[in-house]
């Protein structure tokens, strides 16, 4: 299995280059926007992050001062406006409460305190969290999304109803622990998910992993 997941990764290095994500400019930056892009397309997160930008409010303390109606009004692009501002209002209460909005400090917490930590936040579930603590905390911890899932079971190496947990542990089991490593192979599976393994009609005679 691990040199299978290898093979997969160099494939897809070698058809792509690195994805250098995530796009931002700071881990807070980072933090929300891995709230934002729940259940839409990043298209959308970048103009809501710009609405924050624009009236200079991508910072933990003058972000959770904002009233809730403000807010939501500035993250509308990124749909479901309401509840992912109440999401992100949880996120940093918890944030500024436990680490006073310091990325600096969270990240010297360990990886599973810190993972159970986040996942104790309402509205923040295993993808979030792990987005966080990989793209803006630098932890080894594989991310897991449906692009990653459709890929493995596309190519039988899982079934249908393997859970968020048993895909990680498959990466996790059988990759060196490197955030460099982890980050990378997760971009490439999400750039592969949106060109060629479509949900609908995919690609597989110009996939790169077409003779695997």
């Amino acid at each position: 299995m691990a040199r299978r997941l290898k093979f997969i990764y160099q494939k897809l290095y070698s058809s792509f280059g690195s994805q250098r994500w995530w796009p931002a400019d700071t881990p807070f930056e980072v933090m929300t926007g891995a709230i934002l892009t729940q259940n839409t397309n990043w298209l959308n997160v970048e103009k809501a992050i710009n609405n924050l930008k624009k009236y200079k409010l991508l910072q933990p303390h003058r972000l959770s001062r904002l009233p809730h109606k403000r807010l939501a009004a500035l993250i509308r692009p990124a749909g479901y406006y309401n509840i992912k501002a109440k999401r992100l209002k949880n996120f940093l209460n918890f944030f500024i409460k436990h680490y006073n909005g310091s990325f600096k400090k969270m990240s010297r917490s360990v990886l599973p305190y810190l993972r159970q930590q986040l996942l104790s936040v309402n509205g923040i579930g295993p993808e979030t969290a792990d987005s966080i603590l990989l793209y803006a905390l630098s932890k080894p911890v594989f991310v897991v999304d449906a692009y990653t899932k459709r890929i493995l079971l596309r190519h039988h190496f899982i079934s249908a109803d393997a859970d968020y947990d048993k895909i990680q542990n498959l990466f996790m089991k059988n990759l060196d622990s490197r955030v460099k490593l982890f980050n990378e192979y997760h971009a490439l599976l999400v750039k592969l998910g949106k060109e060629f393994c479509l949900k609908n009609k995919p690609k597989c005679n110009s996939c790169p992993l077409k003779s695997i």
